[in-house]
């Protein structure tokens, strides 16, 4: 687990993929491969022959997370990657031959052909910072860089509620990314739409109060008030938040939020700079993060399935002495 996120995670830090139009479920598919591979046990050239077939393979192009080709492939993009992982892993370890050049083959390598000639930067050598920052996506299901926006707008809930009609404008600033990737204005098509619109994820919490999985679905969307808010949004950058979020030290995903009315009057501007699932609202997460776990459990298992899985995983000298079949085996539906 830590080395396929540092792998993954290390190659995004100084290296902007969606820059030049390719999903990051590419580097799922490079640091799965090169993980399996060696878990399988395969040689060091192996490992490599793999990982470089694994490059050559492209890139994903991020058409389905953009309008107008949003789509559900977003939700099954990862477990895809990781699918062709275990595949090339499995054809290195049988013998299937490895390219030295992949990425800097004039002409034909990676480099050339999907990054605009630029070899990958590095941050950083290869350690356990990612695992260690990792993000958990607690209380809503949103993307990412609107995680703090849906929290501001929850804030501001009580002081909006009964005056949506009086809105004038509502003034929304984020960050680079969070502009460039879920500023959507205009008709949002399905579900997947409206999970990455900064707008959307802000105006249904600002009129409802909450922002949940059925939050995304047609019956919600068709409510006028939604998309009547959202044309009356303005999306900024804030460049404090852009400079925090590049920063290794705070790697902030900061939003603020402030609501303005016809007569003049406002609610006051709402900032927040680290989601709930941030490391430096650990202590804060965890215990949130450990309900979600528990309701998701709940959904699917009969209770004493669901509590076998939990008090396994709950006990980390237990969990680490079972065996990975016994512990897959937890999980089989019954």
């Amino acid at each position: 687990m830590v080395k396929a996120h540092e792998i993954q995670g290390v190659l995004a830090l100084e290296n902007s993929f969606n820059r030049v139009g390719l999903d990051h479920v590419l580097l799922v598919r490079v640091a799965s491969t090169a993980v399996v591979t060696r878990l399988l046990g395969g040689t060091r050239e192996q490992v490599i022959n793999a990982v470089s077939n694994a490059w050559i393979d492209g890139g994903a192009l991020r058409t389905y997370r953009h309008a107008p080709n949003t789509g559900s492939r977003k939700s099954w993009a990862a477990g895809d990657a990781c699918r062709r992982a275990v595949t090339l892993s499995l054809m290195a370890r049988g013998g299937e031959m490895g390219y030295p050049s992949a990425l800097s083959a004039k002409t034909w390598g990676f480099y050339d052909v999907l990054f605009k000639g630029r070899e990958f930067q590095f941050q950083r050598p290869y350690g356990s910072y990612v695992m260690e920052n990792v993000l958990f996506k607690i209380s809503f299901p949103a993307e990412f860089h609107a995680q703090t926006a849906v929290e501001c707008a929850l804030q501001l809930h009580e002081q909006v509620k009964d005056r949506i009609d009086d809105i004038d404008r509502i003034v929304i600033e984020t960050q680079e990314a969070g502009v460039r990737i879920i500023d959507k204005t205009g008709p949002l098509d399905n579900y997947a739409d409206r999970d990455h619109c900064l707008q959307y994820m802000v105006a249904v919490p600002l009129i409802f109060g909450e922002l949940t999985a059925d939050s995304y679905k047609d019956e919600t969307a068709a409510d006028p008030r939604i998309d009547a808010m959202r044309e009356k949004m303005e999306i900024t950058e804030n460049e404090a938040f852009t400079k925090d979020y590049f920063d290794p030290e705070k790697r902030g995903i900061g939003n603020a939020i402030e609501v303005f009315f016809s007569d003049g009057s406002s609610t006051g501007r709402v900032e927040i700079s680290y989601p709930i699932g941030h490391r430096r609202r650990r202590d804060e997460g965890i215990p949130v993060l450990v309900r979600k776990f528990e309701s998701a459990l709940a959904g699917h298992y009969d209770e004493a399935q669901a509590t076998a899985i939990h008090e396994a995983c709950g006990d980390q000298e237990k969990l680490e002495a079972m065996s990975v079949s016994d512990f897959a085996g937890l999980w089989a539906t019954r």
